[in-house]
Order: structure tokens, then sequence, then C-alpha cells
């Protein structure tokens, strides 16, 4: 079974703009497209509390034809047009959509970031991690979002191994970005943060890319767009993930990053694991 999860940075804009940017984001479209992912996750789709539009849903068939498509968007209280996820996933998948409420503070839970697939042998949960934000005014809520999201994945695993996915907005260690030294104090690599990662790790779940990998260095998932250099010098994050209950990670045989082409912020990231779990 082969799984892709990808920080889009605005559905509608990938689809529809014009824009230089948006042509490179059709380019990966394209890449994932030939890729022929069984599912397919996507955060910050940035779409209305109402979801994709009819058109929206035309594009997509046209790069996923034959996959069923499930989403959650923000609502109000919760800023318009912010966050959201998206799973899709093969026809031949019969998935049922669950859209978990964790008791997060301020308006998290409404903000479209935790969209939960139940499959015949497995959950699979697409989330889009809030960002601590500038200053780390939102730490203290992003650590109570973290314990919530860690005993909610726990608690999945108690029935059926869990595939957890999506843009964590942490590096875990020292090793999961360029720059550690100038960045401790920076959202997405706080102690706060990381220690909020290893507390989910420990609750039985496994990191599929260092599973894999072990402790190589220099692959990242997030390249900073105010920086318009960061990709060629690749002064990156890995903040992306694929993370397995730790009774199937045995069974996963591929856990990379799809090459993103010129397109800087998030690359896609892919998981293969062996179809029964």
């Amino acid at each position: 079974m082969k799984l892709i999860s990808w920080n889009i940075d605005s559905l509608n804009a990938a689809l529809t703009s014009a824009s230089p940017r948006a042509a490179l984001s059709r380019a990966v479209l394209d890449t994932l497209k030939a890729e022929e992912p069984d599912i397919l996750a996507i955060q910050e789709t940035k779409l209305p509390e109402a979801g994709p539009s009819k058109a929206h849903c035309e594009l997509l068939a046209g790069y996923f034809p034959g996959y069923q498509l499930q989403w959650v968007s923000s609502c109000p209280p919760a800023k318009k047009g912010y966050a959201g996820t998206m799973v899709l996933y093969k026809e031949g998948l019969s998935g049922i959509k669950s859209i978990p409420q964790l008791g997060a503070p301020d308006t998290m839970d409404r903000e479209g970031r935790l969209l939960t697939v139940e499959f015949e042998d497995f959950y699979f949960v697409n989330v889009y991690t809030p960002n601590s934000g500038d200053e780390l005014k939102r730490l203290p809520e992003r650590q109570v979002w973290d314990r919530l999201f860690a005993d909610y994945l726990a608690e999945l695993d108690k029935s059926k191994p869990v595939i957890a996915c999506g843009d964590f907005n942490v590096a875990h260690r020292e090793i999961d970005l360029a720059r550690p030294d100038s960045n401790h104090h920076s959202a997405g690599f706080t102690d706060e943060e990381r220690q909020g990662f290893s507390n989910l790790l420990a609750k039985g779940f496994t990191d599929s890319f260092r599973h894999i990998h072990g402790d190589v260095k220099d692959v990242y998932s997030w390249w900073g767009q105010r920086i318009r250099t960061s990709k060629l010098n690749n002064t990156g994050w890995r903040i992306d993930y694929f993370l397995v209950s730790d009774r199937i990670r045995d069974r996963v045989f591929r856990s990379e990053m799809i090459d993103s082409g010129e397109r800087q912020d998030h690359t896609p990231i892919l998981l293969e694991i062996c179809d029964s779990l």
C-alpha cells in the first residue's frame, strides 16, 4: 500500500491560480498522480466552511480519478479559509470518516486540523498541527494540543493500528533541521514542542523515516519561502511525518520525501507498507 501526505498551502490556488507558484504546485500534483497512491492526505487546504466546490472536485478528479474524497474545513469561531485537511482514497477501499474533537484550547478544534478515516485494518489520521506562531504566542495552547493529540492516537491504537501523517510543525531532533543552534527558540524547535513529539512516540508510535533511514542527515520536508535560496542551499526542516503504531513498523519498507522540484515550502512525503496489517 502506498500513502502520500502533502501540505499544499491552498488547494484553490494550486488548482486554479495562474501564478508561477501555482504552476509549480500543479507540477507536484502531476508527480503525485503518477505515483498512484492508495491514499493521499492533504493539509492546509484553506477552503471555505462548505468545503471544495464542484469545480475543485472536478479538477481533483482529473488528477485522481476513481478516488473517494473526505474533508474538513475551518468553521466559526475560527478564521475563514484557514488550515483545513483532506483525504482522498481509491474507491476500492472502504473508509469511515470522523472529525475528532480533542477538547483543544482556543479555536483549534474548529480549524479543520484533524481528519480520521477508519479502514478495515487500520486508522488513517491526517493532521495539521497548530504552529506556535510569532514570538511563540501560541506555544502554551500548542502544548495542550500535543498532549491531547497523543492521547487520541493512543486511544485509537487500542482498537487497531494507526497510521498518522501530516505537517506536525516540529523538527524532533537536531538532525531534523539544517541550523539547530540558532533555532532553539523558534517555533517548531522549542524544547517544549520537541518533548511533546517525544511523548507522542513514547505512547507506542514510530517515526517511519528514522526507522528506515536511521540518522541520515540533510534530508528535509520544508524550506521557508521568505528566504529565496533556502531550498537551493538546503537550509530546511523535517516537520512532515508518517508515524505508525510500533507493532506495524517492521511492515514499512519505504518512507521518504518526494521531489517537488523548484517549489519551496513543503514537499510531499511517501510511505509504503505491506498491505496486510
